[in-house]
């Protein structure tokens, strides 16, 4: 009897607490028994379970209430759970339980605290009860601990890469990670329950109506498609930001849940791209400049090239007339045979020149066969320095001052001597009253930052060769141009416009770099960079070759000019050889295929209608492996590699040729197909 008074007594109070909470509306009616058998029951149930009365103090707390918060049955028994428990509403107090009172229950989370000052988070569902008919006579309240589950939610979301902020439908940050600490530079506590446009730029005052229209239709979306968007830390600054918005349902409603992520690094690269891609067309157009340039200066090479070699031909054609006159006039007599002489010298003289010319045009050009040798520049300056000083005259001293130990470089000797002459023949027009040419070296080390600014420079060790004068110097509009062909400054008549454009040519294809400085009334000073090398140089000295012997071998000349083929045809039959001729290479290969004996050498011209002269050499060799073969050619582009090299296996004679350089080419040939 005394538990069922004890029974009794607890539950006097409680009314009609223990209705089910699944339907909070329902009420309860049983006997004493009955309401022993439920409280018995609630004390077993894990979750905290109480109730209070209208006046909010506990008439009943069940063991789970204890275990939940510390507190006995005891220490909680009339006083109010929100003071026990230090209980953080969602919404005033009041306001829930007038929902409670008009609905008959409420649910959501509660933010207390147990006994040792722990810090829960409880997901709570009140029920009313009453006393009679519409007679609220105190409140059931069922809690359980979610603090482990949130604990490991918000582990995962401290896992996520991204700044993560969830926020509640009346615009509240309710839900940050340690990201957004890191990325915003605020405390966690600093913006729970603060309005989530402190993360906003002040500037964006649109996004409340924003927000309200997302909380209206919560998808799954890319925030501000198309826009860039920003967060604003805690020291006012701004980062551009990519934000991704999902939502999830919730007790209290639907949250907003932002992903934010920091773009800087991409939006850096982005401008870096568009600049790049900016030089890029920058670029592209300053190239169709340079190549309208060109064209103009093509223009200029055109009709400098007219210009010149109509006048040699001018001189070729008359003094070749004056030379037939004489012929006719006075053949035999001494003065004629003088005058026949002096106009073929003439001739002579002329054809030298345009060979000159030529020989300049394809330097110019990069077209020239080149024989690069491991030389000491050291040894070129000094061997051509008589020369210079011949050439500069007594009105201009010359200086030289050549470093010791300097470092070989790879260049054709002969082509180095012209880079000298031209340099100090300019030098010495632009000093008509007298001055001083100097000519030093030096080895110089061009590191990775002197060469980013230089672009066709390569870092590495160079050789320097500079030339400097005291002459009159040059404007910045003459500097630009000086190299440009046929861009010369002397009255017409006595500068070709070819000298710095063969100099540009020359040490552009030895694989250096060409710098002028020059101020007017002070002087012009030429760099030049020579990439060094590590191959050993070539011996300064070199045995004479002895006198050719006469030759009897059989050679099979290809030429389609037919004037050229014929004074071919008469030095080599002159020196004892015979030859067989054809004015292309389907009748060359005719010719082989019907002689009978053997052919010692093909000597054919390179470039050639119906077939060129390199393929002319593979089909012929197919047919007799031992045949040798020397080209010969004005322009021998076609069959020279990128540096101006001829491939392995060719050998060529460049033209205009003389007949002793002919017989001379040919022999060594022959020579080194017989061993000797």
């Amino acid at each position: 009897m005394g538990k069922d008074r004890h029974v009794e007594r607890r539950l006097s109070t409680v009314g009609e607490k223990a209705r089910r909470v699944a339907s909070p509306g329902a009420r309860l009616k049983a006997r004493p028994r009955e309401l022993a058998a439920h409280v018995a029951l609630l004390d077993l149930a894990p979750d905290a379970i109480f109730a209070r009365d209208v006046g909010r103090r506990i008439t009943f707390w069940n063991r789970g209430a204890e275990g939940t918060y510390g507190f006995s049955e005891a220490e909680a028994l009339g006083v109010s759970p929100g003071e026990l428990l230090r209980t953080e509403y969602p919404i005033p107090l009041e306001e829930i339980e007038r929902l409670v009172a008009e609905t008959g229950g409420w649910h959501g989370d509660l933010v207390q605290h147990t006994k040792d000052g722990r810090r829960v988070v409880v997901e709570s569902r009140w029920a009313a009860q009453y006393g009679g008919p519409g007679q609220l006579a105190g409140l059931l309240e069922v809690n359980r601990d979610i603090t482990a589950r949130l604990r490991s939610q918000t582990a995962l979301l401290e896992l996520a890469p991204d700044a993560i902020v969830g926020i509640s439908g009346a615009g509240l940050i309710v839900l940050v990670n340690a990201q957004v600490e890191a990325l915003f530079g605020y405390e966690r506590e600093e913006l729970l329950g603060e309005p989530v446009e402190t993360l906003v730029p002040e500037r964006f005052d649109a996004h409340a109506s924003h927000r309200v229209r997302y909380f209206a239709d919560p998808r799954t979306r890319p925030m501000g498609a198309g826009l860039q968007l920003f967060g604003r830390r805690r020291d006012g600054s701004e980062f551009p930001a990519e934000i991704s918005l999902s939502s999830i349902e919730t007790e209290d409603g639907v949250l907003a849940i932002a992903a934010v992520r920091d773009v800087s690094e991409r939006v850096v690269a982005a401008r870096e791209r568009e600049r790049l891609e900016a030089e890029a067309e920058r670029e592209r157009l300053q190239n169709q400049l340079h190549q309208a340039q060109r064209l103009e200066s093509l223009g200029q090479l055109a009709g400098g090239i007219a210009h010149d070699f109509n006048n040699l031909l001018a001189v070729i054609i008359n003094y070749a007339a004056f030379v037939a006159e004489d012929l006719e006039r006075a053949a035999d007599t001494e003065d004629g045979r003088r005058a026949m002489r002096e106009d073929v010298k003439q001739i002579s003289m002329a054809a030298e020149r345009a060979a000159h010319l030529t020989h300049q045009l394809l330097a110019f050009a990069r077209r020239e066969v080149v024989q690069p040798e491991v030389i000491d520049v050291n040894r070129v300056v000094s061997d051509v320095e008589q020369l210079l000083r011949r050439t500069l005259g007594e009105h201009v001293e010359l200086h030289s001052s050549l470093a010791a130990d300097l470092r070989p470089v790879l260049i054709d000797s002969g082509q180095l001597e012209q880079i000298l002459v031209n340099l100090a023949v300019n030098a010495r027009d632009a000093m008509p009253d007298g001055g001083t040419l100097r000519i030093d070296t030096a080895n110089v080390d061009v590191d990775e930052h002197y060469a980013a600014s230089r672009p066709e420079l390569i870092p590495g060790s160079h050789v320097r060769l500079r030339v400097s004068d005291t002459g009159v110097g040059m404007s910045p509009e003459t500097v630009q141009r000086a190299f440009d062909p046929f861009f010369t400054t002397k009255p017409p008549g006595q500068g070709t416009g070819l000298g710095l454009a063969t100099v540009y040519g020359i040490i552009q294809q030895a694989g250096g770099r060409s710098q002028i400085y020059s101020e007017p009334d002070v002087g012009t000073t030429f760099t030049v960079l020579l990439p060094a090398t590590g191959q050993p140089r070539t011996p300064a000295e070199r045995p004479e070759r002895p006198p050719l012997p006469r030759g009897e071998e059989t050679i099979l000349v290809v030429e389609d000019e037919q004037a050229l083929r014929e004074v071919t045809r008469r030095i080599l039959v002159a020196a004892g050889y015979r030859v067989i001729m054809a004015a292309n290479g389907p009748e060359a290969l005719a010719l082989a295929g019907d002689h009978t004996g053997a052919i010692d050498l093909l000597l054919s011209d390179v470039v050639m209608p119906q077939m060129p002269g390199p393929q002319l050499a593979e089909r012929l060799l197919a047919e007799r492996p031992s045949v040798r073969v020397l080209l010969m050619s004005g322009f021998a582009q076609p069959i020279l590699d990128a540096g101006g090299q001829l491939d392995a296996g060719m050998t060529l004679i460049e033209k205009p040729f003389s007949g002793p350089t002919l017989l001379a080419k040919v022999a060594q040939i022959l020579e080194r197909a017989g061993g000797g």
